[in-house]
């Protein structure tokens, strides 16, 4: 019994590595090509690795299906890389299973209204543009189409008085790659509009193929924020030919670049700071470390001692950074809530450094409140218990 379940372990622990490895090596800011040929090479091997242990081990996997062998009359090397996987469950494993949405560590408790809707009925015509699109989005239980627009209560500690209630409309991840007709996004942004937020932002990975540049202006020129419409881009942001044709076409539609920058403003009265965070893609902004607040001065309210500071940041791997330079409020994307979700378990896939830990919800890393949402699009045309998502944010004081 027990060698069952080592060997259970340890080829789970096989496949558990090598997805652990690719979603680590989906956050790096390496060229596009190189994540590429990496992955390749890491998926040949996963299976070679199998193949090899069946050629020059027969005996062995015989024995191991018998229920005979032990640990100890291993060759060295099935030992070492038994040894290897069985460690990964204790490295990449457990907190895995530690940070799975059921169990709700670090989450932020922000009561939500979903409103599903099927965009190509609402529209009254289809919405896939290539062949790949149309056959895709027919498949059993696909949500590619059937956008979620989540109104959510988000508490925010430290939240200023004055902001409470503020209204941000949170787009991320629309990936125009010419499959999907504009009228998907521009939907979205139609409705984000109705809602007449103060705030629109969109985090990042807005084009892919270059082309689909031109149709910028049509898609996001109609949006309507009291405080402005800001955005950053993502890493798909770095596969057209210059990003700054995509950056010029967002100014031309009336949306502010907050890529790499910090840009004071007033909002209600109330001094903030809206950065842009583009790391690892692009450079982080410079900030400064917020001051120490005064014990003389304990009643002064927020605004008086430092500006509000709300990052929008493509990955929530940056979560920690506004930790460390006193962020209050964090919206990033990126992750497509693992673009699939299991029941009770959730997502496996999360191109992040920490896995599926931040696939999307919101968090609180004191004294970070982070909103990740699962994006609009995609380049993998496939949504399995993972509707799109547009974030209608409301904030609220939160005394913790």
């Amino acid at each position: 019994m027990a060698c069952w379940v080592l060997s259970a372990a340890a080829l789970l622990g096989h496949f558990g590595l090598h997805l652990a490895l690719y979603n680590r090596l989906n956050s790096l800011g390496w060229p596009r090509r190189r994540i590429k040929r990496t992955e390749k090479v890491l998926f040949v091997e996963m299976w070679l690795t199998l193949l090899a242990v069946l050629v020059f081990y027969p005996d062995v996997v015989r024995r191991m299906f018998a229920g005979t062998m032990v640990w100890s009359d291993l060759p060295w090397p099935l030992a070492v890389y038994g040894g290897v996987c069985l460690a990964a469950w204790l490295v990449f494993g457990l907190p895995w299973l530690l940070w799975r949405p059921i169990f709700r560590w670090e989450w932020a408790d922000a009561p939500r209204r979903v409103d599903v809707v099927d965009v190509a009925k609402t529209l009254g015509r289809p919405l896939p543009r290539s062949l790949k699109c149309r056959w895709q989005s027919r498949l059993p239980m696909n949500q590619i189409f059937d956008l979620a627009v989540e109104e959510v209560l988000l508490p925010v500690p430290g939240l200023p008085k004055e902001l409470d209630g503020y209204r941000i409309a949170h787009l991320s991840d629309i990936h125009l790659t010419g499959d999907v007709a504009p009228d998907y996004v521009r939907y979205a942004v139609d409705r984000a509009s109705q809602w007449m937020p103060d705030m629109m932002a969109l985090s990042g990975d807005i084009i892919d193929k270059q082309p689909c540049i031109d149709w910028l202006f049509d898609i996001f020129s109609g949006a309507k924020a009291s405080d402005g419409c800001y955005f950053v881009l993502g890493n798909h942001d770095t596969r057209v030919v210059d990003s700054w044709q995509t950056r010029e076409a967002m100014d031309r539609a009336g949306w502010t670049d907050l890529g790499s920058r910090v840009l004071p403003t007033t909002v209600r009265g109330v001094s903030i700071e809206l950065i842009g965070n583009e790391h690892p893609w692009f450079a982080r902004p410079v900030i400064t470390q917020p001051p120490k607040k005064r014990s003389d001065d304990a009643q002064q309210t927020h605004a008086s001692e430092r500006p509000f500071r709300l990052a929008i940041s493509h990955s929530p791997d940056q979560v920690f950074w506004a930790q460390r330079h006193g962020i209050e409020l964090v919206l990033a994307g990126h992750t497509h809530g693992g673009q699939g979700r299991l029941p009770l378990v959730g997502p496996l896939l999360s191109p992040s450094f920490h896995g599926s830990r931040f696939a999307s919800g919101d968090f609180w890393k004191p004294p970070t409140t982070m909103h990740v949402s699962r994006g609009l699009g995609g380049v993998h045309l496939l949504r399995v218990n993972c509707r799109p998502e547009l974030s209608l944010l409301v904030l609220k004081s939160d005394g913790r």
